[in-house]
């Protein structure tokens, strides 16, 4: 275990270090006092660019903005999820004030009420007037955060899409309000939650009774996800529920896999280039930004193309690559494979060889452009 630790502690050290916080303040008159910010930024950010990012609100900043931000960090440089605006809000001296709420009707009220306020009416826009962040908005909190994030759930329109709750201190009354809240909810919303078998007592307890609750829920646009953790505590089952939850989260918009291939793809009954189609528009309807192709979901639906025999979505896939990687060795590897499929080995020569003049790519070089050349010209021969 001592390895595993310290292998983690090393992965998320280096992402950090490629990504690192920038630290803001901002002047808040809901609040009457100037918060500490920790913000990180994807890798490559360009202000100028038009590409937006999702934004994600880490409540507690102190100490769960580091594993919220390394673990994005991580799985976006893998191309596991989508590159986002990470915000932690640092709270140590104002946490239980925050958090507060009416010991009557469980609700926030006083400082807590103002706490709500600033996040909804100040904190977001100070991003989105500062940052190119998309509508796509997640927050996460740990026990009284985690309970505190559900208040935004009770609006007509949640300006949240994604809920992440790791060991929530919940309110009573909360699992009901949440229950009937997600029951009804109308526009697609992930909800993830966590506990541990060593979390505290009286709290693990809430939360399983939350989730059978939960669990029961019939509602297409929710998507549920709980985890029980074995041998972790009310603190360690943050490092396993932060990337569980984001796997959950972007599940549409990862990489297509062997199990999306064979169980998906193949059995489609449209085309394999038809399938790409609809996912990258399921993408960007689900999220509301756009995901840039990807090599790995190419190499999947080509590969899909010549399995099927379907010499039409492999012409489509090509010119799509030729637009998006014009001065990619891409563009040419693909088009060639068109014209190979079709039993035209000149024109694909001919692709093999410019492409040998354009820019590799993770997957193709000029060594395997060669290689697809001298099998083009064994062909012409024969």
């Amino acid at each position: 275990m001592k390895h595993i630790s310290t292998f983690i502690f090393i992965i998320f050290s280096t992402c950090l270090i490629n990504s690192q916080a920038i630290y803001k303040t901002i002047d808040s008159k809901k609040l009457d006092a100037v918060r500490e910010l920790k913000i990180q930024l994807p890798r490559n950010y360009d202000p100028e660019n038009k590409r937006t990012y999702p934004l994600v609100i880490v409540l507690d900043g102190d100490y769960l903005f580091e594993p919220v931000a390394g673990n994005i960090d991580y799985q976006a440089y893998w191309e596991d999820i989508p590159d986002c605006i990470v915000v932690g809000v640092k709270q140590a001296d104002f946490r239980e004030d925050d958090f507060y709420y009416d010991e009557d009707n469980y609700l926030p009220i006083a400082e807590g009420a103002n706490y709500y306020e600033f996040l909804a009416s100040e904190l977001i826009p100070f991003i989105e007037e500062n940052y190119t962040a998309s509508n796509f908005r997640i927050i996460a909190g740990h026990d009284l955060g985690a309970n505190f994030i559900n208040y935004y759930l009770f609006k007509d329109k949640p300006i949240f899409r994604a809920f992440i709750a790791l060991s929530p201190d919940l309110a009573p009354k909360m699992a009901d309000r949440i229950k009937e809240r997600l029951a009804r909810i109308e526009r697609e919303t992930f909800y993830y939650m966590a506990t541990a078998d060593a979390d505290i007592r009286f709290l693990r307890q809430s939360i399983i009774e939350c989730d059978a609750k939960l669990k029961v829920i019939e509602n297409e646009k929710l998507q549920y996800k709980f985890d029980d953790f074995e041998d972790a505590n009310h603190y360690s089952l943050v490092g396993r529920g932060i990337p569980k939850a984001l796997n959950e989260i972007f599940a549409l918009y990862k990489p297509i896999n062997g199990k999306e291939y064979t169980e998906k793809i193949i059995p489609f009954e449209g085309s394999p280039f038809n399938y790409l189609m609809k996912k990258y528009e399921d993408i960007e309807y689900f999220y509301g930004f756009e995901k840039q192709l990807i090599e790995n979901d190419i190499r999947a639906i080509a590969s899909a193309s010549n399995k099927k025999n379907d010499l039409e979505s492999l012409e489509n896939l090509a010119k799509l690559v030729k637009k998006e990687f014009p001065n990619s060795m891409l563009s040419a590897y693909y088009m060639g494979m068109f014209h190979e499929k079709e039993g035209n080995y000149k024109r694909a020569l001919l692709r093999y060889k410019a492409g040998l003049l354009l820019e590799p790519s993770q997957y193709i070089d000029k060594e395997i452009m060669l290689d697809k050349m001298y099998e083009a010209q064994d062909a012409l021969k024969n």
